[in-house]
């Protein structure tokens, strides 16, 4: 084979549609969201990336997928180089998700958590991938439902994302009725208010637990301004989009992240197989030696 065979296979369409998009493009872009947020793509999610960008190289009104990918290296393009990470990230969620996750919140870490803030010190509980919000503020419910007047005291939850889009909807805390329906009853007449938006029955996640929660953008593999431990942390369902190292990497940051009785809650497809954790449940681990 010749060397210049691959390069002509790399010109070759991979997608059949309204923009031209090479093998090329595919790598210019898998390589691009590999450094901006540690994802990996691997060539079978080419016509997922083609059906989300199309919509962006139309709406920029560009020619093809070539001047999209130059497009983004330029400055000019810093906005859209959001946009495109905004398109390809994945944000699957619900409320209440892997339940028994916060059934040990409630039964296991509540006790000493409000033990500790009615004492006058400072609980600290971070969603590391809060997506539309869902788990956030089932944080919050869960601590609400134990402990009603935790807006009283040192109790809050921070709750991040790398998408600006999805963080926005996310502060709105408005929810259409299926969506809400795996959240207690009595959590959600008690904690949230229904209301209507152009004829749909909607819910609006009340003051009360919006007291609680701070959003805001962060980059998992990117610089974490955050200066305190946190008590419990929940990253679920995402390192399985990245390599292993990366994986690593990420699960001993988390280490110097935690709280001595600390708690670290994962997705149920993942694993947290590095040194100095222990297991405390399914997909729930600690520090390990500590009780």
């Amino acid at each position: 084979m010749s060397a210049a065979s691959p390069l002509r296979k790399r010109s070759e369409p991979m997608i059949e549609g309204e923009f031209a998009f090479t093998a090329r493009n595919f790598e210019q872009i898998a390589t691009f969201l590999r450094a901006q947020s540690g994802i990996v793509l691997n060539e079978a999610k080419a016509t997922l990336v083609y059906s989300r960008l199309a919509k962006r190289v139309r709406k920029l009104g560009l020619a093809d997928f070539d001047e999209y990918c130059a497009y983004i290296e330029t400055a000019e393009g810093l906005g859209e180089r959001n946009e495109m990470l905004a398109a390809l990230t994945t944000n699957v969620t619900r409320f209440f998700r892997e339940p028994h996750h916060f059934d040990h919140l409630r039964d296991k870490l509540m006790p000493r958590l409000i033990q500790t803030a009615q004492s006058g010190g400072r609980v600290r509980i971070w969603s590391a991938a809060c997506s539309s919000g869902e788990e956030p503020y089932s944080i919050a419910l869960t601590l609400l439902d134990k402990f009603p007047e935790a807006g009283r005291h040192d109790v809050r939850i921070l709750a991040t994302d790398i998408d600006p889009n999805i963080v926005k909807k996310a502060r709105v805390g408005i929810y259409r009725d299926e969506s809400v329906s795996t959240i207690p009853p009595k959590l959600r007449d008690r904690w949230l208010k229904p209301e209507q938006t152009n004829g749909e029955k909607m819910w609006s996640v009340g003051a009360e637990a919006r007291a609680l929660i701070t959003f805001n953008e962060l980059n998992l593999i990117g610089d974490w301004p955050m200066k305190g431990k946190f008590d419990v942390i929940f990253c679920r369902n995402v390192v399985i989009y990245f390599e292993e190292a990366t994986q690593v990497f990420l699960w001993n940051r988390f280490k110097t992240m935690l709280a001595p009785e600390g708690r670290l809650y994962i997705g149920h497809s993942e694993r947290c197989d590095v040194d100095g954790y222990v297991s405390d449940g399914l997909t729930i681990y600690r520090m390990g030696g500590r009780p």
